[in-house]
């Protein structure tokens, strides 16, 4: 195999892995003995080092990682002491709100409670981690059931799902107003 493939094929692997991994099983991928897999290797630490990059490998045992140089963690601070900041669109909500007062739900229960799919709502609230899966329903298929995260009563300011505003009829019959006229702004398109 090219060097130059070879190296590339590592870096994917120790960038993915994020973790340490085998010298001995970068070898067998890139189908390389130990020894030229370790020349390899040096090569890629010189080049890092020589590029004045911001990542090194480091050596564990019979492993190796893909690493952040020590000089970049002040850089590293900054980011990670930045809050992570979502924006929740009237969908985002309006889905939110419906786990919220439902939970646990169905992706389907939503669903028909909006009139509309909910997939990529619902996979939002868990990746900004305000909605997680709290099991499955006893029933044909074992759906996922939804609920709402420690993170959900800090973002919204309440210590339990006890506190939230009570919904009265007027305020149901505008959500089901809303996703009505969301469903047949999608028709219309």
């Amino acid at each position: 195999m090219e060097r130059q493939s070879a190296e590339a094929i590592i870096e994917a692997i120790l960038f993915t892995m994020g973790d340490s991994v085998e010298i001995a099983r970068l070898a067998e991928t890139i189908e390389e003995d130990v020894k030229t897999t370790k020349e390899i290797l040096a090569g890629m630490k010189e080049g890092y080092e020589k590029d004045n990059r911001g990542i090194t490998l480091i050596e564990l045992e019979d492993s190796i990682q893909l690493c952040t140089k020590p000089d970049m963690y002040e850089y590293l601070i900054k980011i990670a002491k930045t809050p992570r900041r979502f924006i929740l669109t009237d969908t985002l909500l309006e889905t939110l709100s419906i786990i919220a007062y439902k939970q646990p739900v169905t992706r389907l229960e939503i669903e028909k409670i909006r009139g509309v799919s909910c997939d990529h709502a619902v996979n939002r609230l868990v990746e900004f981690n305000l909605v997680t899966e709290v099991g499955r329903l006893d029933a044909p298929g074992r759906p996922l059931l939804f609920g709402t995260t420690e993170e959900f009563l800090r973002s919204f300011g309440v210590k339990s799902l006890g506190e939230l505003p009570e919904l009265n009829s007027v305020q149901m019959e505008e959500f089901k107003q809303q996703a009505e006229a969301e469903v047949q702004l999608q028709l219309d398109i």
